[in-house]
């Protein structure tokens, strides 16, 4: 047989069909596909939320004098709520890996267990970013008059807390990148959530069991552990710096 003739067999051979590349699952591997379109687009948020920061450093407000509520307690804790919300997210990713480490054993119960605790974290940090949200957006003095940066110029207004428009904060495009990066990070968790409890239902039902495996897990930690990863830099870039 010719050389030519061996290039073509082994080339046919090759590209088939029928053969995952990298020696995964295609649901992984396009699972892997759309996480790391998603970390582009929060990549260019964070990028673009670090150009206009450094654009206008003499008037970009303070994170750690903004964040500074704190559940039935009437003084302020400088990003405490913040720490906190990362603690619960990061403690989810925990749980997600015990779960699909027991879905390697076959082990229906424990994954249940640790995957029903997943959804209970994801949940509450939703529902944490909800309060943040709403003391971001009634302020601390509700309807104060405030000397506020608007149209490039320091001018008192009455302000009510923080919007797409007014900040009392200092700079609008502050709250707009405050609302547009967590929200959409925010929106991310909440679609986990959503899956989670899909899967667990699926888990609790014994889909899993009877299909002999749980890459179905394995898939969704890969997309819960991408989103605590996110907000790791969001939390960093957005809170921190």
């Amino acid at each position: 047989m010719s050389s030519h003739a061996v290039a073509e067999k082994d080339s046919g051979s090759a590209w088939s069909g029928g053969k995952s590349p990298f020696g995964v699952s295609y649901g992984k591997l396009f699972m892997w596909f759309f996480l790391v379109s998603d970390a582009l687009t929060f990549s260019g948020l964070l990028g673009a939320y670090g150009f206009m920061r450094h654009k206008h450093p003499e008037v970009w407000p303070n994170p750690a004098d903004v964040f500074t509520h704190f559940p039935f307690y009437e003084g302020h804790i400088p990003l405490a709520y913040v720490g906190l919300m990362t603690l619960i997210l990061i403690m989810s990713s925990v749980t997600m890996v015990l779960a699909v480490e027991a879905g390697h054993r076959n082990d229906k119960k424990k994954v249940t267990m640790w995957l029903f605790l997943t959804i209970i974290g994801g949940a509450m940090f939703v529902g944490s970013q909800a309060w943040e949200w709403f003391h971001f957006i009634v302020g601390t003095d509700h309807g104060a008059v405030r000397n506020v940066f608007e149209n490039g110029h320091w001018v008192d207004k009455t302000i009510y807390g923080a919007n797409m428009t007014v900040n009392e904060y200092g700079l609008p495009v502050f709250a707009n990148f405050f609302f547009f990066i967590t929200g959409f990070h925010g929106f991310h968790v909440f679609s986990g959530v959503i899956i989670n409890i899909i899967i667990f239902i699926n888990v609790v039902k014994g889909t899993y069991e009877r299909r002999g495996h749980y890459e179905m897990i394995e898939k969704t930690g890969l997309y819960w552990h991408f989103v605590d990863l996110v907000w790791v830099f969001v939390f960093t870039f957005f809170y921190l710096l």
